[in-house]
């Protein structure tokens, strides 16, 4: 199978490595309760590294999806056995632990990555053999690969609506600030591209690296600059130390908000309420969303890990899980990577943010879009949501009317 991708870009995070295994030691990696008649599904998130705070969350929901599937009968009367893998932030070590989950443990698919860097270095492994990568984050687009099911959403699902949102609401002067690699690079190429087609316009743009913790002097540039929007797509610890550096500085969310599509209730539990107070997001999930199914994950993902709050991450990766076990249900051959891909197509689950449901042709999902303001208890006043989900344009047709899909070659 082959891929067609936008720009490539690796970053290399150095970091201890840390093997784990369900929950438990295990030299090979594998869940308790291993059969014949069980199906081995990879899962490859950080425990520890620049970006564990992120992933952890994302591991813990894989897992209680896995626990649901498995007590509702599991799939075709067999248990699903998750083999964990560690791959501490380093895009490197995904690859090699990608590499051994495909060739030594011989799991049936992957669920895994976080940032486009780790799911970069994924995804020729996952190609050279022949293995399924199921991808829970957001990502810029402008990929496409057979083996790949891309669960988050591309820019015309939040993108598109978000920023001509804020040109209409809050003014026209952008400050563009996040972290360096390839996501809020590329994501940023679309931002500008976008305010050139809606009269706004880019009065300073910077990138820090993965983990950076002291921005004083691009606070300083960002007052000189006086934006009326500052767009953020830090992440992690990056993002809670600069929003609170933020309000230490005196700046206020009622002059100058910061924007973005990646800060979520993790992180303003790790800022604090009243740091985040008043600033916007939008994403395909809140915490705060009003649905039967969004209310059983929430009760059910605290009981479980203890108190705190839900976010957009943890819930694109449960429903990753189960529509991942839907595809493996429809499958006649699950093994066959090529069966499995296409039982995907054309799946739906009701997600705690709504029905999602996996395009017919493109290895994207269908997603709700939302824009929540962020109150002093840490969760988001949902302002704005799309009346249904949002089919995704890998390439979007607005900034790439004329690119050939390569679904259709």
């Amino acid at each position: 199978m082959k891929t067609v991708l936008g720009k490539i870009a690796i970053i290399c995070l150095s970091a201890t490595l840390i093997l784990a295994g369900c929950g438990q030691s295990s030299d090979s990696g594998s869940g308790a309760g291993e059969s014949s008649a069980s199906i081995k599904i990879g899962v490859l998130f950080s425990d520890s590294g620049v970006t564990a705070m992120g992933e952890k969350g994302l591991k813990n929901a894989t897992m209680m999806a896995i626990e649901e599937i498995n007590a509702a009968g599991g799939v075709k009367g067999q248990q699903i056995v998750p083999v964990y893998e560690d791959y501490a932030s380093d895009p490197s070590m995904a690859a090699t632990k990608a590499k051994k989950l495909l060739m030594q443990d011989n799991v049936t698919a992957i669920i895994g990555g976080y940032t486009s860097a780790s799911r970069q270095a994924i995804l020729p492994v996952v190609e050279q053999n022949d293995g399924v990568l199921v991808y829970p984050m957001q990502f810029e687009g402008e990929e496409y690969s057979e083996n790949v099911m891309y669960m988050g959403p591309v820019p015309n699902q939040g993108l598109e609506l978000f920023i001509p949102w804020l040109l209409e609401n809050k003014g026209k002067k952008f400050y563009l600030i996040g972290s360096d690699y390839v996501f809020p690079v590329q994501t940023n190429k679309q931002v500008k591209k976008l305010l050139e087609l809606h009269g706004g316009e880019v009065v300073g743009e910077e990138y820090l690296p993965m983990g950076h913790s002291e921005f004083a002097s691009v606070i300083n540039q960002i007052k000189e600059a006086k934006p009326d929007v500052i767009f953020s797509t830090l992440v992690v610890e990056s993002a809670s130390a600069f929003y609170k550096q933020y309000a230490n500085y005196g700046l206020s969310p009622e002059t100058m908000p910061i924007a973005s599509i990646v800060t979520n209730e993790m992180d303003l539990a790790a800022m604090g309420g009243s740091v985040g107070e008043g600033h916007i997001s939008a994403l395909p999930y809140f915490q705060s969303v009003n649905t039967p199914e969004n209310q059983a994950f929430v009760e059910k993902y605290t009981a479980k890990f203890g108190p705190g709050s839900t976010d957009a991450y943890m819930e694109s990766a449960y429903y990753s899980m189960h529509i991942l076990a839907k595809a493996l249900e429809a499958a006649e051959d699950m093994n066959d990577s090529k069966q499995l891909i296409d039982a995907f197509k054309g799946i739906e689950f009701m997600a705690p943010q709504g029905k999602v449901t996996v395009d017919m042709e493109n290895n994207h999902t269908m997603l709700n879009f939302r824009i929540g303001i962020a109150n002093k208890d840490g969760q988001f006043d949902i302002v704005k949501e799309s009346p249904e989900p949002i089919a995704p344009q890998p390439w979007s047709k607005l900034l790439f009317p004329d690119h050939e899909e390569p679904w259709k070659k």
